[in-house]
Order: structure tokens, then C-alpha cells, then sequence
């Protein structure tokens, strides 16, 4: 299965299309869509078929400067991954394919409407995948208004970017030579982390392990290349530290509609009393947003809010400073703090939030951390959306 990324500023998002390999084993399983699974095995080939070295399109002398730092960077990132992280880097973003459009896949995501459990799509070898990816828009706004018919909550949106899990050589694609060099920077190691280590059926780990790891590792890669107080270190920093800000403050907020959610009002009344909550988090977001930097992209200050829209977010911003926290106890030593997320993940695959917290129980300053925590949240590290609330009811077909 190919996992597929979006890009709100410096990334996030992620869908799931189908690798060539999986075809075969879903021929097996009772329900495949073997059509859809076709289509993402031709559209992955085709991406791979494209490709062209990076140190060969550095040859041309009429590159444009910016895609020219932008290439650079890229190799340089690939070897600081590998050398100095610890990352399976393979023959993974060492070429380039030119892509036509800004989107190569659009998603689309589900999730009740009084709960923030995600509606989740299988697929053979990542398991249970929180969206599905399109290649044409109209495709994807019609599996949204099935699922919309059917009680749920719906988001569309595109993805840009994409790692196969080490199964292929994932070329760069072109769209990504955009962003800036600290984007583009966090965006790779990201994916590397995925190439790395991916926990199936857990996605909101994979995502949150990978968006920590990424904008932690830009920060390391622009340190020691650039020096600390270069520009892109200090921007790399900026960026670390508001992924943490905008996590805590998503944390808040899905804890305020938790509490709505699990009251036992009746389902019209949750409905209602939802709609001011929303609205709410539009403007908390609004007042945070200045405080912002590498996130100017998202648009929780203006976007209509619904569950499927905050699971957006949720799945990639989720206890973001249990790492950081874990990172501190291996004295900034990431190469190590990657190894210990990945060893505590695989020691309690079903709960690998949870083992990190357990942990960071000891960290200095932990404890003061938590008594100056809101007493209205709980005391343990919070669930994952997919775990906290009754499944979803299955949609009919």
C-alpha cells in the first residue's frame, strides 16, 4: 500500500493507495475493491516509472535556483537521516517525477456525528486506514456524500506527497520543490520515519510519531549544517515549537467535545450544544494562530468545522510533548529518542501512546507538568479517537 501525504503549510495528512504488491493478497480477501486497488498499483508504477536521478537533473544548467537548493537539500537530508537519525533511508527521494497537478490524490475522511471515532476503510498490510484516497475529486465527493447520507460526518481534501513504507524506492515528486528548504526538510524525515517503522491499524501513532520526528529532526539537520543561529535553524525551531503549541491546544479541544459527546444526552440535544463548541474553536484557534510559525496554511479559524475536519488535525498533532518529553530523558540525543519510540511502540503495539507516557512518568519536571495540567483533563495520557468511543456503524453498500 502506498501511504500517501498532504502538505497544509509543511505536511500533514495522509491517505492510503495501493502498491502493486498488495494487489495479489487482496485478490484473497472478501471485500477488496480490486478495481480501486488496480488503479492505486498503476498510478504508483507510473509515479516510479518517471523517475529520474537528482544528481542528473542537477546537471541542467537551467535550473531554477530555488529547485536547484531545493534538490540539494534534499540529498543532504537523506544523509543526515541515514548517518545521523538512524532512519532506513534505502534508495528512497535520490530521484525526482515531475507530476502535473498540485494534487495526486484526494482523501476522504468520515467519522460520526457525536463522536470523534473515525470511520476506517481495510486494506491489506497497514490494516485499518482512517481515509481513502481518490485520484479524480468528483470520486471522492461522491464516496463523501454516500457516507454524508448515512449519518456521518465527512472532510475532502488533497494529498501531495507520499511514502510506500519501504516497499519501493520513493522518488520526490516534483509539487513538493515549493515548499521552503525547513518544509521541505520536515516533510522528508517524516516519511523516512515512516519508511523506518509503521505500526498497522494505528495511523494516529504513525502520523504524530512521524510529525514530531520530522519537525525535531529539521531542527537537528539545519543545527548542525547551517549552525544554530542560522535562519533556517531558527525557522526550524519556530516550527518545533508550534507543533507543540498547536497540539496542546488541540488536546483541549477534543476534550471539551469529549465531554459532550460521552455525556448520555440524547443525540439531537449533543447535535445542538456541538455547534457552539465549533464555533468556539474557531476563534480560540483564530487567537492562537499569530502565535504560529510553519502553520499559517491551516485554516481552523475559518474552516466549517465538523468531526471528520478535527480528526484531520487530531491524527497528526497527538501527545506531541510525551515525545518531546521522552527526547529530554535521552538529553536531545534524537537518534536515540527515535529508537526508544519505535522499542516502546513495538512493546505494547496496542497502546503505544500510552507506553510512552508510562515512560515519561519519571522525567524531571513530569510531575510539576501535571499538577499545573487542567484538572477538567484526565490524568493519563488521552485515548486515540479511534479507541475512546464505540465503533462506527458500518456504512451500507
Amino acid at each position: 500500500m502506498v501511504h500517501v501525504r498532504v502538505c497544509f503549510s509543511r505536511l500533514i495528512a495522509a491517505p492510503a493507495l495501493l502498491i502493486a504488491l498488495a494487489i495479489a493478497a487482496a485478490t484473497m480477501v472478501a471485500g477488496c475493491d480490486i478495481g480501486y486497488l488496480t488503479r492505486g498499483a498503476y498510478e504508483e508504477g507510473r509515479l516510479l516509472w518517471h523517475r529520474k536521478p537528482i544528481t542528473e537533473v542537477l546537471t541542467r544548467a537551467d535550473l531554477a535556483a530555488k529547485t536547484r537548493a531545493n534538490l540539494e537539500t534534499v540529498l543532504a537530508v537523506r544523509k543526515f537521516a541515514a548517518d545521523r537519525l538512524g532512519l532506513n533511508v534505502g534508495g528512497a527521494y535520490r530521484t525526482v517525477t515531475q507530476v502535473d497537478s498540485g494534487a495526486i490524490v484526494w482523501i476522504v475522511m468520515a467519522a460520526p456525528r457525536t463522536s470523534l471515532t473515525p470511520y476506517t476503510w481495510w486494506f491489506p498490510i497497514v490494516g485499518a486506514v482512517p481515509y481513502r484516497g481518490y485520484f479524480s475529486r468528483e470520486r471522492a465527493e461522491a464516496e463523501a456524500a454516500d457516507l454524508e447520507a448515512h449519518g456521518f460526518d465527512t472532510h475532502v481534501r488533497s494529498a501531495i506527497a507520499f511514502s510506500s513504507l519501504g516497499f519501493f524506492d520513493d522518488p520526490l515528486l516534483s509539487n513538493l520543490l515549493r515548499l521552503d528548504r525547513v518544509e521541505l526538510a520536515g516533510v522528508i524525515i517524516h516519511e523516512l520515519f515512516h519508511r523506518t517503522y509503521f505500526l498497522a491499524s494505528n495511523v494516529m501513532f504513525d502520523e504524530s510519531a512521524a510529525t514530531w520526528v520530522g519537525g525535531r529532526g529539521a531542527v537537528d539537520f539545519f543545527t548542525e549544517t547551517e549552525g544554530a543561529n542560522s535562519a533556517d535553524a531558527i525557522a526550524a525551531r519556530g516550527v518545533y515549537e508550534s507543533d507543540l503549541k498547536f497540539a496542546a491546544f488541540l488536546l483541549q479541544e477534543e476534550a471539551r467535545l469529549l465531554r459532550l459527546y460521552q455525556s448520555g444526552l440524547p443525540q439531537a440535544e449533543i447535535l445542538k450544544r456541538r455547534e457552539p463548541i465549533f464555533a468556539s474553536i474557531n476563534r480560540d484557534y483564530a487567537t492562537l494562530k499569530p502565535s504560529l510559525s510553519g502553520l499559517e496554511r491551516f485554516d481552523l479559524d475559518r474552516e466549517k468545522l465538523n468531526n471528520a475536519v478535527l480528526l484531520n488535525y487530531l491524527l497528526y498533532f497527538h501527545d506531541l510533548d510525551n515525545f518531546a518529553t521522552l527526547d529530554r530523558m535521552q538529553h536531545g540525543d534524537l537518534r536515540a529518542t527515535i529508537a526508544r519510540i519505535i522499542k516502546l511502540a513495538r512493546g505494547d503495539p496496542d497502546n503505544p501512546f500510552y507506553a510512552i507516557w508510562q515512560a515519561t512518568l519519571n522525567a524531571p519536571g513530569a510531575a510539576a507538568s501535571s499538577e499545573s495540567a487542567s484538572t477538567e483533563l484526565p490524568p493519563v495520557p488521552p485515548r486515540s479517537p479511534s479507541s475512546s468511543n464505540a465503533a462506527p456503524p458500518p456504512k451500507p453498500h
